[in-house]
């Protein structure tokens, strides 16, 4: 199951991931924000990272408006790996070589259609299981 949240920024991207998680049938608990009301990007980047950290859910997905304040966030939380992507190239590869656990994104630097691909590209892509990006997660867990 995926943890979602977002702020106000972030919640217009946000229906489109919810909307493509359902067409997809992709379970997903959705942490808020759940309006475009301003709100604080902290309370659902550690709500989510939290989900995650506990094993609640398995990965999770976060966005506002840079995705940065969002992602340092979640990157608090020990046994969190949030990676900002805003390419399809960079969320495979924070999956394969450091097993990233959230997605962050910023709504207002990366448009619906590229956040979905980047979406599918985190989700379907698996850790490489190579002992040095094993070696190396380690090291950023100590």
């Amino acid at each position: 199951m995926l943890a979602l949240g977002c702020d106000h920024g972030g919640y217009p991207l946000m229906k489109e991931v919810i909307d493509y998680l359902e067409k997809n049938g992709i379970e997903f608990k959705n942490f808020g924000t759940f309006s475009d009301a301003s709100v604080d990007y902290p309370e659902y980047g550690k709500a989510v990272a939290n989900a995650v950290a506990a094993g609640e859910c398995e990965k999770g997905i976060l966005i506002c408006g840079t995705g940065i304040g969002i992602s340092i966030t979640a990157n608090k939380v020990k046994g969190i790996r949030c990676a900002l992507c805003g390419d399809v190239f960079s969320a495979k590869a924070t999956r394969e070589h450091n097993d990233a656990n959230i997605l962050a994104m910023g709504a207002r630097v990366t448009g619906a259609g590229l956040a979905l691909e980047i979406v599918k590209a985190f989700l379907e892509t698996p850790f490489s299981n190579d002992e040095r990006h094993i070696r190396r997660i380690n090291q950023i867990e100590d």
